[in-house]
């Protein structure tokens, strides 16, 4: 596997590298001991599963709130995403920065979203499925999100959304949840 720091700070680029014979191949998408080795978490509580039947689906901003906060190893496992995250974290340099990444199941890059940081994503596709393994148990009275359009991030999502919950198109701005 290789491990690529991403501009902002705890981010990382996650490449697995296939063994490919006339077989097919064989491909190693997790392993504890060389997260360690780049400090990384390695303990994950739930493994998640999202399906977007329409190309141009938005989900997120989402995040929970301390002592609630998360881990993150999201990756594309049918059709395509834009994966996007938002630094959040109060004394961080690059707060209200974000990074995104293009997630499929052919380039098998997986993103490492450490805690303090919004997520969230496009289907660049129909019929896309996102897997999530998270390092918190979901806490409902902690989960919350920021506004996928909040002039402070300025995202430049690759197409207009075509669906999108009534609670991610009207999440705050980040400026109130600071306020």
């Amino acid at each position: 596997m290789q491990f690529t720091q991403a501009e902002l700070k705890g981010v990382w680029l996650i490449e697995p590298t296939p063994v490919i014979d006339d077989r097919g191949s064989f491909t190693r998408v997790f392993c504890e001991k060389e997260m360690a080795d780049f400090g990384l978490a390695t303990r994950f509580v739930q493994h998640s599963r999202s399906h977007s039947v329409r190309k141009g689906t938005l989900r997120g901003l989402h995040f929970q709130e301390e002592p609630h906060t998360e881990v993150k190893l999201v990756s594309c496992a049918c059709g395509a995403i834009f994966d996007v995250v938002v630094d959040l974290r109060p004394n961080s340099p690059t707060r209200n920065r974000w990074l995104g990444f293009e997630l499929t199941p052919e380039n098998m890059k997986q993103v490492y979203i450490p805690a303090g940081f919004a997520h969230g994503f496009q289907t660049l596709t129909e019929d896309a499925e996102v897997s999530y393994l998270i390092s918190q148990f979901y806490t409902p009275h902690a989960a919350t999100g920021v506004r996928f359009n909040d002039p402070a991030f300025s995202i430049n999502w690759p197409l207009m959304p075509t669906a999108m919950s009534e609670r991610d198109r009207t999440w705050p701005l980040v400026r109130k949840l600071v306020s």
